[in-house]
């Protein structure tokens, strides 16, 4: 008779035990059963009750408990191990009940009620691994849990365990690493944080009988499925290719931390397989799926993408690329870093499908991520009234959730502007450097937390940590076409202005659609090594409405520095209409200005004929002002004399 195939589902398995089981029970077997009752009926139920746990059945002084999130099963895991802990201290040794618990995330076939897989086996093995009263997490599961717990994660090293081939990445929870936010009881799920669902495997519970929940809605962030791209070719290296793309895309991706990305085992079931990328959505709860193909043929290697949007089945995006074969790697790095940023980032099209969605519900159905999403596109139009709205829906972010560190990025970005459009500008500095501030202590992770933090840094003068942190961010993310957005414009302050051209060209390679906000680095970076004609192409983007007296300072200079000499000192004269104090010395006081950033400045800006002198009532704010020579001399001279 034919086997009927086996119902799989990607769930991550959180397996556990107590320490000591067996001799406790041969030396006090009651009472180690009355512990038992008494600390699951206290303790453990309660937890798992309230991170929606679902128990599967008991094995040995183990348990199958399910959850909708990782982050759920994590937080319980930890918080579990905390009040037993809390617990045991006031015991004697023989009284005390101590767990080991792993967590993997991984396909399991469902048998009856049971769950059986590699899955599940990892999950066995690491809570083997595990310290007594401590939490080991597999590579996957903590692929879905960069920024969403209040405990870090160390890196255990890859580990070989019994019965699977393959090393296993393994992560030690460490407990002692932050307070928890909520109390053990009573606690509500926090952002969900994979497509699947979760089962724990916990000493203490009791038999039970395992059932699935129909898919829960998305949740807050946008989530995305990265299929195996096809290999239309059928031969091993373009098969490797395919893979080493679609492994590259997922890793990219994942870098972001306002998309939820689904790990890359969860998706190679189904590989090789036609599939309907609506039933894959649903069967992984996500919002986007994104699918692709690759054929080589005849010396070139052709590949094709395509974004879906799950709810509708509407191809979003679509691209191709058609590229020599002779440096496969190449090619595969190009394209895995132009689909990221094309989908991820602040101004990636997913992001720009959640926008769209916030906009259609009612006000009072929003919730912390939808005021982000509308106040990131208000910070990008660049004007007066848009940054003072973007403050308003970002600070409605953050008072729904603090611990939303992107908003907290966003809020710089838009105090800043908000100050360089002359609104309070020293209240709205120091806000900017306590968002950047407080983004970077709450997602350590975040590589666009630590540009933020560089960019306070830098405006205090403070140059070389500011230079550490955006090092810091482009390893995070080395192919963000943000990261290098806001490092080119830094470049020159940390005296590499032609480093920040080479960013410039290198994210217009990536992501060759860059909005017009970009054009404010762009445009000053090209300015400083010395490209006056792609820096005023840059500003071409924008109009005097979006300029700020920086945009003004640049263009009126690069003109100058193209020997057009009229129409920089009618850009002068229009700058000054809007910036009467605006001087060459004004410029070169600016916080955080550096030697080279100087130079270009006292190069261009007299031949457009700015002002060269700030006023005296400008340069009493300043403890050690830099002066031009003309300025000093000017000053010294005697009231009367020629």
């Amino acid at each position: 008779m034919p086997v009927p195939p086996l119902n799989r589902k990607l769930l991550a398995i959180l397996a556990a035990d107590m320490v000591g089981y067996s001799s406790a029970m041969e030396a006090d077997e009651a009472g180690t059963i009355a512990r038992l009752r008494a600390i699951r009926a206290e303790l453990t139920d309660p937890a798992i009750a309230s991170h929606h746990g679902r128990i599967v059945k008991l094995i040995g002084d183990g348990a199958l408990v399910a959850f909708d999130s990782v982050v759920d099963a994590v937080i319980c895991a930890a918080e579990i191990q905390q009040a037993a802990a809390k617990r045991n201290a006031g015991l004697l040794a023989a009284e005390r009940i101590v767990f080991r618990i792993g967590i993997n995330l991984g396909d399991v076939a469902l048998v009856e009620g049971d769950v059986y897989g590699d899955g599940v086996n990892v999950a066995a093995r690491l809570e083997q691994l595990a310290e007594p009263g401590g939490v080991m997490v597999s590579g996957t599961a903590y692929d879905h849990l960069q920024g969403k717990l209040d405990w870090p994660l160390d890196f255990a090293g890859e580990q070989q365990v019994k019965n699977i081939s393959r090393p296993v990445r393994t992560y030690r929870l460490r407990l002692d690493g932050k307070r928890m936010r909520r109390p053990l009881l009573g606690m509500m799920p926090r952002w969900t944080g994979t497509a699947a669902a979760v089962i724990g495997v916990l000493a203490l519970a009791g038999g039970g009988t395992w059932w699935f929940f129909q898919p829960a809605p998305l949740g807050a962030k946008p989530s995305v499925a990265v299929l195996p791209f096809n290999n239309y070719g059928s031969d091993e290296a373009t098969g490797r290719l395919a893979d080493g793309l679609t492994e590259d895309i997922i890793t990219d991706l994942a870098r972001f931390p306002e998309l939820e990305v689904v790990a890359r085992n969860s998706t190679e079931v189904y590989k090789g397989k036609p599939v309907d990328a609506r039933q894959v959505a649903s069967a992984l709860r996500v919002g986007f799926v994104l699918e692709g193909s690759i054929q080589r043929q005849n010396g070139r290697v052709r590949i094709t993408a395509q974004l879906i949007d799950a709810k509708t089945g509407n191809h979003l995006w679509s691209d191709r690329w058609d590229r020599p074969a002779e440096d496969v790697f190449a090619v595969q790095t190009e394209i895995a870093e132009q689909v990221t940023n094309r989908l991820g980032g602040g101004v990636g099209l997913i992001q720009a499908a959640g926008r769209a969605a916030a906009k259609r519900k009612r006000p009072e159905n929003l919730n912390a991520y939808d005021f982000y999403l509308l106040g990131t596109e208000k910070i990008e139009k660049l004007t007066k009234a848009d940054e003072e709205e973007a403050i308003t829906l970002l600070n409605r972010a953050v008072e729904l959730d603090p611990a939303l560190a992107r908003a907290w990025v966003e809020l710089f970005h838009a105090h800043v502007l908000l100050g360089i459009f002359g609104v309070n500008p020293e209240s709205n500095y120091k806000a900017a450097a306590d968002a950047a501030e407080r983004a970077v202590q709450l997602d350590p992770s975040d590589a666009e937390a630590h540009v933020v933090f560089g960019m306070s840094l830098s405006d205090k003068g403070d140059n070389a940590r500011a230079k550490v942190e955006m090092d810091t961010a482009l390893r995070l993310a080395p192919g963000s076409s943000e990261i290098l957005t806001f490092y080119s414009g830094f470049a020159a302050r940390f005296g590499e202005p032609e480093r920040g051209a080479q960013m410039v060209d290198q994210v217009m390679r990536l992501d060759p659609n860059y909005p017009m906000w970009t054009s404010n680095f762009f445009s000053g970076a090209y300015f400083m090594a010395g490209r006056y004609e792609d820096a005023l192409k840059m500003l071409e983007r924008m109009t005097p409405n979006n300029y700020q007296k920086w945009n003004w300072v640049v263009r009126s200079s690069s003109l100058a520095g193209l020997g057009r000499i009229e129409e920089a000192k009618t850009s002068v004269m229009e700058a000054l209409k809007r910036h009467p104090d605006l001087t060459v010395e004004s410029i070169i006081n600016e916080p955080g200005m550096s030697a080279t950033e100087r130079r270009r400045y006292m190069e261009t800006m007299p031949l457009a004929g700015f002002p060269a002198c700030a006023k005296p009532e400008a340069l009493a704010k300043l403890a050690k002002p830099v002066r031009l020579p003309a300025c000093e001399a000017a000053q010294a001279q005697p009231l009367g004399q020629p």
